[in-house]
């Protein structure tokens, strides 16, 4: 009896231990179906798929979120990998996650400083018909059909949602919503050059705000109001904002596309998003944020002039809801990426030497002005 109290006591202590460590996010993606050229490029089932990852926060214990979501059959890991340490699910390293679920790793102990690139391999076994995935990775995800030794690469994250890090009591994580400008559309693989990532740098070269993980949550033409690619923003607000580990920040940064697919939005059997219904959508972010104790930080929408889809009508609606962002008090502070990146000889356009070339994405140079305008003083950290 008192050898089995003993060993009840250690793990209690164990649980306690637990308990008290901070988990803060440092790198997570949205997950959404796969669909089109997303779908990977040969049969998971059976298949090894290595795939790379840039953490924002180092540390000597992390732990791995795989993510079934849209599986409606469960999705089998028989094996998986984090750099060279394997990973383990309540201590087996096989592992089913049901159908639309996500499971949480035990912890892995290994030294990752930040801002390095770290691998993770996952051995398949059964794989639903619908794939969860991340079409923006910026990266290249070899995929190792079962029985073969040739790979096939795609620039796709499959069923990786998040990793978390062991860090001080005082560390916190920003969350980075929003669509293609956040995904960092344009940039080529191995370039980690989106807005999210200079901000990273920026945070980590300040010592004051070394603890900050940075979360890019953005989905290329991700809308506020209506479902495109990947779910409506409001839809996914509570899984990809609310639930991120150590989130005490948001920077809603949205509703471009909201206005650009209302001249096809009847073609589609929509109703365009009006400018009240825009403003309605911001509002319900910020009371759900505000009431789990995160602050929301809105961004202006940058210009589109000359872009697809580009009307003069819009546009106004744009700078409308623009100035309802500075002006509303709504927030918890505003940054100014439209001032910030805006023609001043036409404040419908994009700079020029922000300009990607479509009127509508920043090209590397406007990434790293997004990066660099939001004050860092926004993210103090220290007890709420």
């Amino acid at each position: 009896m008192k050898h089995l109290a003993a060993i009840l006591v250690g793990c209690l202590l164990s649980f306690a231990a637990a308990a008290e460590e901070h988990w803060v996010g440092s790198w997570a993606s949205a997950p959404m179906r796969a669909t089109g050229d997303s779908l990977p490029p040969a049969d998971l089932n059976g298949a090894t798929v290595r795939q790379s990852v840039r953490l924002s926060l180092g540390g000597t214990k992390f732990r791995l979120r795989l993510s079934n979501l849209v599986g409606t059959t469960p999705l089998t890991i028989a094996a998986a990998q984090l750099g060279d340490r394997d990973v383990t699910f309540g201590g087996e390293t096989q592992v089913t996650i049901p159908a639309g679920a996500l499971l949480v790793s035990d912890p892995i102990a290994m030294t990752v400083p930040a801002l390095r690139d770290v691998a993770i391999t996952l051995r398949l076994g059964e794989v639903p018909k619908e794939i969860t995935a991340h079409p923006g990775s910026r990266t290249v995800t070899y995929v190792q059909p079962a029985g073969t030794t040739q790979e096939w690469p795609i620039e796709r994250w499959y069923f990786i949602n998040g990793i978390d890090v062991v860090a001080p009591a005082s560390a916190a994580a920003v969350v980075a919503f929003g669509d293609s400008i956040t995904d960092g559309y344009g940039l080529r693989p191995w370039q980690p050059s989106r807005w999210p990532d200079f901000l990273a740098r920026r945070l980590q070269a300040n010592k004051t705000t070394q603890q900050v993980g940075v979360l890019n949550l953005g989905i290329g033409g991700n809308r506020l109001l209506r479902d495109g690619l990947g779910p409506n923003a409001l839809a996914r607000f509570d899984r990809d904002v609310l639930a991120q580990s150590g989130a005490r920040w948001v920077i809603l940064f949205e509703a471009i596309n909201d206005f650009r697919t209302r001249e096809t939005a009847h073609e589609h059997g929509e109703q365009p998003a009006s400018l009240a219904a825009l403003r309605g959508a911001y509002l319900q972010m910020a009371r759900r944020a505000q009431a789990r104790g995160m602050r929301i930080y809105a961004a202006t929408i940058l210009p589109y002039g000359g872009a697809q889809y580009f009307t003069v009508a819009n546009d106004r609606d744009r700078q409308a809801l623009n100035d309802w962002i500075r002006s509303s008090g709504v927030f918890d502070a505003v940054i100014d990426l439209d001032a910030a990146l805006r023609d001043p000889a036409d404040p419908s356009r994009l700079a020029p030497q922000f300009d990607s070339g479509d009127h509508l994405h920043p090209n590397v140079d406007g990434y790293r002005r997004i990066g660099d305008a939001i004050d860092l003083r926004l993210f103090a950290l220290g007890p709420r």
